[in-house]
């Protein structure tokens, strides 16, 4: 009781500079608009307030993609249960906003009890959803003192958040004794789940939710068109989600590899659309023809360096081209790497760089069943570039042997809609 009103002080001082970054207008973030007042529990009630809904929260983009298939499937199994997606960020409820028809959305509240009361007067849910490890101490518990069971679905838990965790033990047995249940990724996260203190028989293994990619038929049309109007016959590798600081080592390495191949181009995808802008100019500073997604009328067969400069398209993207590299992996322990799994399950090669410890399972999956290669710096990167390039053949058994892994990990999602258990399930 005392940590929890000890950690409401910090967060109502805190609060300004947090809200602040929530609402700062960036290029390509859609605007809150009038419902910002969501975040502080004027919750709109919804459509059908006759059967109390099932609460999915997803906090932003990456959680909601990965979340679709799991909340199609739910539906399916549940088409008379209403359901309610929350996320925090307004690019997540943009995300959100395409499954309309079986979903509405809501934004979080924040984690004040005020504004956490009154989303649950408002939508009076049966149960809460949490998608990975989105664990706020005052939602946990004024969900659960109102007798709402949770669930943590797709649950992972890094070594490094977990020793970070074990600093503050008090704090995570705080949060632990509302948690009904955890579904895990991975054996490893339910292993560190229990030895912070999780009962073992709360904790389980469903798989990742991730792996249960289905690639539209129109993804594949896409990535072709696009393909077509980049160059057939030209060498096209994608940097995909890189962050600041990384996007000069992978023009340096493109710089490499145009000497070898000059007609070779670089998919270049910031992680962050407020970097768009500086990411254009810093290829153009360095000397290379460059052309952005958003200017559709560009001629790009000759370009250099083709900014991604959208959002919700990396899978696009990636159909388009011949080898992936993921960022988030080149700048030291700052970021621990991006999913390689949309990559692998279009059958592509993969490359990524020496921190990846946030996705440690599936990347050293991948790497085991020779289908990715993990670079050290970008000289490394730069030779593994260059004999992916040359060998066709090498190429085409590293996507094989992606795919296979892919195949080999499906299932999460019907594991994870089976290990649901509704209070009043209609």
């Amino acid at each position: 009781m005392v940590i929890r009103y000890l950690y409401t002080v910090l967060l109502a001082l805190l609060s300004p500079v947090l809200l602040f970054g929530l609402y700062k207008k960036k290029a390509g973030k859609p605007s809150f608009g009038a419902r910002w007042k969501e975040h502080f529990g004027r919750t709109p009630v919804l459509a059908d307030t006759a059967v109390q809904p099932i609460w999915i929260h997803t906090v932003s983009v990456g959680e909601t993609i990965a979340a679709t298939p799991f909340i199609k499937a739910l539906k399916q199994q549940y088409p008379n249960i209403p359901i309610v997606i929350t996320t925090t960020t307004s690019t997540g409820a943009e995300q959100a906003e395409k499954l309309s028809a079986i979903a509405e959305h809501r934004y979080m509240p924040l984690d004040f009890p005020f504004a956490v009361k009154g989303f649950v007067k408002a939508i009076r849910p049966q149960i809460m959803l949490i998608m990975e490890t989105e664990l706020w101490p005052n939602t946990l518990h004024h969900v659960a003192k109102s007798g709402i069971p949770i669930t943590v679905i797709n649950a992972r838990l890094s070594e490094r958040s977990a020793l970070r965790y074990q600093k503050f033990q008090s704090i995570f047995n705080l949060l632990a004794r509302h948690i009904d249940q955890v579904l895990c990724q991975h054996q490893d996260d339910a292993d560190r789940f229990i030895r912070l203190g999780i009962a073992t028989e709360r904790v389980s293994v469903t798989g990742s939710l991730k792996f249960d990619i289905d690639i539209a038929d129109s993804v594949t049309t896409s990535g072709q068109a696009l393909r077509q109007q980049l160059g057939q016959k030209r060498s096209v590798w994608v940097a995909a989600s890189t962050h600041h600081g990384e996007d000069e080592q992978v023009l340096m390495v493109h710089q490499a590899l145009l000497q070898q191949d000059p007609n070779a181009l670089l998919i270049l995808v910031p992680r962050h659309p407020e970097r768009f802008n500086d990411v254009h100019q810093l290829c153009l500073s360095q000397g290379f023809t460059a052309a952005r997604r958003t200017q559709t009328s560009a001629n790009v067969e000759h370009t250099q360096v083709y900014l991604a400069d959208t959002m919700g398209e990396m899978l696009v993207l990636l159909a388009a081209s011949d080898v992936c590299f993921m960022g988030g992996s080149l700048l030291g322990d700052k970021v621990g790497g991006h999913n390689l799994l949309e990559p692998a399950a279009l059958g592509l090669p993969c490359i990524i760089g020496p921190s990846y410890y946030n996705f440690t399972d599936i990347t050293e999956q991948l790497t085991q069943a020779k289908a990715a290669l993990i670079c050290q710096n970008i000289d490394e990167l730069t030779s593994q570039m260059k004999q992916l390039f040359a060998n066709k053949q090498e190429r085409s058994l590293y996507g094989e042997r992606a795919l296979a892994v892919v195949h080999r990990n499906k299932g999460a999602v019907q594991k994870t809609v089976e290990a649901i258990q509704l209070p009043n399930p209609v």
